[in-house]
C-alpha cells in the first residue's frame, strides 16, 4: 500500500514543504519512492547536481569546419601520393606561372642565368614554358626583356652597342632552346638556311599513351586559327584532309583549306612509362 500522496499546490510555501517532509519521512518507512509533480519534476532536471544536461548546439561555422576536414580527408584518400617526378612538374607548372606576371627585369635576369650557348654571332638560352616570344598586347615576353639581358651579358656597361633579336621563335606552350642573334646580317643567313631545309630542329614531348607504331611520319597539313578570350591571338591547328566517315570504318577525303600549310614530322618512341611517352618530333616542311 502506497501511503504517499500528491502534494497539491498551495500559496502556503510554508505548510506545503512540512508536509512535504513529513511524506518523504512516511515513504521513507515504508520504502517507497514519493512521486512529484510535474512542476517538481522539471525542477529536478534543471537543478545543479542534474546528470540530465542538454547538448551544445553546433553553430554554422563549425558544422562548415567539419565539412571542410571531411572533404579533405576524402580528398587525401582518394589521390595518391606524387612520386619525386610529379612533383617537379607541379614544381616546374608553378613557377612558369609566376615566370608570366614577373617584373622585366626578373625575367631577363632568370634568361640570363639560363644561358646554354653563346659566341660573337648567337645566344641560346632555355626558354621557359608559358612565356611568349612575341607580345604585341603589352605584356612581358622574351622581345620586350632583351635589351636588359643584352646589358646583362655585356656587364651592365652604360655605353653598350650590342643588341640581341629573336630567330626560329618558339611557341608560348614551347620550352627548350631559343636561338637568338646579334645582327640583322646573321639573321637573314639562319633564315635562309631554314628555307631550304638545311636546318635540323628536333623536339621533345610527352604524351599521353604510347603511339603505335613506335615511329613514323605524320602528314597532316596546319592553318593559324584565331583564338578568342581576354588576349585574343593567333594560333596554330591541325587542318585534315581526311576525316572518319559515318559508319567508323573508314576515311573519306575532304577539301583541302586553301591558307592550310604543309606540315610533315617524323616522330620516335623515346621511352614510356606509367602510361605516358617521350617522343622525338623532327619538323621535315618547317612546320610542325
Amino acid at each position: 500500500m502506497n501511503s504517499c500522496r500528491r502534494i497539491a499546490s498551495t500559496g502556503d510555501w510554508s505548510s506545503g514543504l512540512s508536509l512535504l517532509l513529513s511524506e518523504v519521512k512516511t515513504c521513507r518507512l515504508l520504502g517507497t519512492t514519493p512521486s512529484l509533480s510535474r512542476s517538481q519534476t522539471t525542477a529536478a532536471k534543471h537543478a545543479p547536481g542534474s546528470d540530465t544536461r542538454e547538448k551544445p548546439r553546433l553553430r554554422a561555422m563549425d558544422l562548415a569546419r567539419k565539412v571542410q576536414q571531411e572533404k579533405t580527408q576524402t580528398k587525401a584518400a582518394v589521390e595518391p601520393p606524387l612520386s619525386g617526378q610529379q612533383r617537379r612538374v607541379v614544381e616546374l607548372k608553378r613557377f612558369s606561372q609566376q615566370l608570366q606576371n614577373v617584373h622585366p627585369n626578373v625575367l631577363a635576369k632568370h634568361l640570363h642565368r639560363n644561358v646554354l650557348y653563346q659566341d660573337k654571332d648567337v645566344v641560346i638560352i632555355n626558354k621557359p614554358y608559358g612565356v611568349p616570344v612575341r607580345d604585341d598586347s603589352g605584356a612581358t615576353s622574351i622581345s620586350s626583356v632583351l635589351p636588359v639581358l643584352s646589358k646583362l651579358m655585356d656587364g651592365m656597361k652604360i655605353r653598350s652597342n650590342s643588341q640581341l633579336l629573336p630567330c626560329l621563335g618558339l611557341e608560348k606552350e614551347t620550352a627548350g632552346a631559343l636561338l637568338l642573334v646579334r645582327s640583322e646580317e646573321v639573321m637573314e643567313h639562319i633564315l635562309n638556311i631554314d628555307r631550304n631545309n638545311q636546318l635540323q630542329k628536333k623536339y621533345w614531348v610527352v604524351t599521353v599513351g604510347v603511339p603505335v607504331p613506335s615511329e613514323g611520319v605524320i602528314d597532316i597539313p596546319i592553318i593559324e586559327r584565331k583564338v578568342t578570350g581576354p588576349q585574343p591571338h593567333y594560333k596554330m591547328a591541325l587542318s585534315p584532309v581526311f576525316k572518319m566517315n559515318d559508319a567508323g570504318d573508314g576515311v573519306t577525303k575532304v577539301r583541302a583549306n586553301r591558307q592550310a600549310q604543309s606540315a610533315v614530322t617524323r616522330y620516335r618512341v623515346l621511352d614510356s612509362s606509367s602510361g605516358c611517352s617521350l617522343v622525338e618530333l623532327q619538323p621535315l616542311t618547317g612546320k610542325t
